[in-house]
């Protein structure tokens, strides 16, 4: 007969544990209601939204903001291609970018590793502005260009920081026997060093795809061309353009009805869903990695 084991811990240790399992659903609570009001909202229908605030379940199912969102298919699955484009390869590059900067930093036998540290730390104290690397980007020819919104997010020095103290904790005999065996520096960076980080660089890779997916704001700057828009642009664009239908047809009409047959509120939750979606199915694929990659990547070196 198999024995309770939680009855047999002391009770100060049990109480603890209800304790702690009850905050850990309140505060998942906390991070997943608003998500099921804006899913909900989504589906609501503008007029119910305006008169009577949002809910956890749709009162007066509606799927026009989704039909406004999705009125020109093409330019969504255009916007959804280049997003997904540039996140792929800002990603990639930005990792394997990184990988090898942590890498050659945290090598003890590099003699100039605390200098370079300084040099790339001292990057996040100051900067030349924006209108210096403007005109740089722009003599570079980054104009209507895919590399533009890529350049910006290949070097994160929080990232690098990261990614060099969890190398830090890999032995550095395993290197040394390497080298023994007559490994060059990148076969053992390639076939070593790259296979035992895969926490750091799942964190990493997370970080750096969030920031890329959610890419906008140099798609402003750069990107006239609408096929090159990324999502986030695409959406912003038609949110102010349906917020200013709006305005302008309740300034012109007396008719309250005709400015709520407009969707406003409700198509900025579709969007959110729309742009969210991807990322919320990717990551528990990367969960267990992200867990252990941030935690040994913050306490070691």
């Amino acid at each position: 007969m198999k024995t309770n084991k939680f009855n047999q811990k002391p009770i100060e240790y049990r109480v603890f544990l209800v304790v702690a399992y009850i905050f850990i659903v309140a505060v998942s609570l906390i991070g997943v209601l608003p998500f099921i009001m804006m899913l909900s909202g989504s589906f609501t229908s503008e007029a119910y939204i305006i008169n009577h605030g949002y809910s956890f379940l749709p009162k007066e199912f509606s799927v026009l903001a989704y039909k406004t969102i999705f009125e020109n298919p093409d330019k969504v699955i255009s916007a959804y291609v280049v997003t997904i484009v540039i996140t792929v390869a800002g990603t990639l590059f930005s990792l394997l970018l990184s990988a090898m900067t942590a890498y050659v930093l945290q090598r003890k036998d590099f003699p100039w590793r605390n200098k370079m540290s300084y040099f790339i730390y001292f990057t996040t104290l100051f900067n030349g502005g924006l209108t210096p690397w403007y005109m740089l980007m722009m003599k570079l020819g980054m104009k209507n260009n895919l590399v533009a919104l890529v350049i910006p997010h290949l070097f994160s020095v929080f990232n690098i920081l990261i990614m060099r103290n969890y190398m830090n904790s890999i032995p550095h005999e395993i290197t040394e026997s390497a080298k023994v065996d007559g490994a060059n520096d990148f076969l053992i960076f390639a076939k070593l060093i790259m296979p035992l980080s895969k926490p750091v660089l799942a964190t990493i890779a997370l970080f750096t795809g969030l920031a890329v997916w959610n890419e906008w704001y140099n798609c402003m700057l750069f990107i006239s061309d609408t096929k090159l828009y990324t999502l986030q642009y695409y959406l912003y664009n038609m949110l102010n353009n349906a917020a200013a239908m709006k305005a302008l047809v309740s300034g012109t009409s007396t008719d309250l009805l005709a400015s709520t047959d407009l969707p406003s509120e409700s198509t900025k939750l579709a969007m959110a869903m729309i742009a969210t979606g991807p990322i919320l199915l990717l990551y528990p694929f990367i969960q267990k990695y992200f867990v252990k990659g941030i935690v040994i990547g913050a306490v070691k070196g």
